[in-house]
């Protein structure tokens, strides 16, 4: 049974910085790619990092490039998005989510497994 579980979220301040883990049980993480999502109030599910199976190629949405940071630690089946100088329009539930492919896909229906997500709370 494939559970991934997210954690590391909560409240901070604008301009603060959170790391977010995700702990992957019951597959065979390193032949996975895997991917941050998030989804605020109203709005639907956005793609903002991937990383492919050995962590060699990195992907990211405009909106967080320069200050989110994907990484993996296969060995650890752990995947971490460290996030700098967080703005309140960052708040949101984050997901990560894993697919089986040597490709980092970046729409959520192409992905198989979804941890139940994490609360980011950014105030003003």
């Amino acid at each position: 049974q494939v559970q991934l579980v997210e954690s590391g979220g909560g409240l901070v301040q604008a301009g603060g910085s959170l790391r977010l883990s995700c702990a992957a049980s019951g597959l065979t993480f390193s032949s996975y790619a895997m991917g941050w999502f998030r989804q605020a109030p109203g709005k639907e599910r956005e793609f903002i990092a991937g990383i492919n199976r050995s962590g060699s190629s990195l992907y990211y949405a405009d909106s967080v490039k320069g200050r989110f940071a994907i990484s993996r630690d296969n060995a650890k089946k752990t995947v971490y998005l460290r996030m700098n100088s967080l703005e309140p329009e960052d708040t949101a539930v984050y997901y990560c989510a894993a697919r089986s492919s040597v490709v980092v896909y970046t729409t959520a229906n192409e992905y198989n497994y979804w941890g139940q997500g994490t609360q980011v709370t950014v105030s003003s």
